[in-house]
């Protein structure tokens, strides 16, 4: 809560939303586990990022999507309330579905001038098995859809970077491709926390060094 003369207000309210693939796929290769892990390392690092950023109130929800779409925390969720459930996975990678569910949600939102940008996070590791091209239009069509700053992270060599880069729509941000549980911590943690730690009008820490995709065994 921050603090101003004659008394507290509220922070300026910013929703961060992440929407997570749990298709059949994910089960493979320890890749939902590293997920459901990176998740709850990224937590006290948010927490402890969003200190120094008192001025802004986050929200957290999730949105899961495979065979369907569906909130997975439906609520907007005070960071430091904020818990994980852990996922699991199976089924198809309905896309398309996930962004309906999303768009609804954001056209439903207030046009507030203190709200700032949501910070959209999609995660996935396959090609989307729905028609997803006019949910992403419909999505981009929406006001706070359109306003929000997007970001996407890419799990091993399957992954539709194409379909994510759409998404994204930005040069200056470019899908993170990564390959192991570690990279999956690493990046998860830079965009989350660059969010809860950027005050608003300033730029975010730079994007830390990529590593080379990974060529052991345990390579998604």
């Amino acid at each position: 809560m921050a603090m101003r003369p004659g008394g507290s207000y509220a922070g300026r309210p910013l929703h961060v939303i992440w929407l997570l693939d749990c298709s059949g796929s994910m089960a493979f290769s320890g890749k939902i586990e590293a997920l459901n892990n990176a998740i709850r390392e990224v937590i006290p690092a948010m927490r402890k990022a969003a200190e120094g950023n008192p001025e802004v109130q986050f929200y957290v929800r999730v949105i899961r999507f495979s065979s369907g779409a569906s909130w997975h925390i439906a609520e907007p969720t005070l960071l430091n309330d904020f818990r994980w459930v852990d996922l699991d996975a199976e089924g198809e990678t309905d896309l398309g579905q996930a962004f309906t569910l999303l768009s609804m949600e954001l056209s439903n939102m207030p046009a507030n001038a203190r709200m700032l940008p949501p910070q959209l996070v999609l995660i996935s590791d396959g090609k989307p098995t729905d028609d997803w091209k006019p949910a992403l239009q419909a999505l981009l069509d929406v006001p706070w859809g359109r306003r929000a700053v997007r970001q996407s992270i890419a799990i091993g060599q399957d992954a539709d970077q194409e379909t994510l880069r759409k998404f994204v729509d930005n040069p200056e941000k470019p899908v993170l491709r990564v390959d192991n549980a570690e990279q999956l911590v690493r990046y998860f943690r830079y965009i989350s926390t660059s969010v809860t730690a950027t005050p608003p009008g300033k730029e975010a820490a730079a994007l830390p060094v990529a590593s080379a995709p990974s060529t052991d065994d345990d390579a998604w």
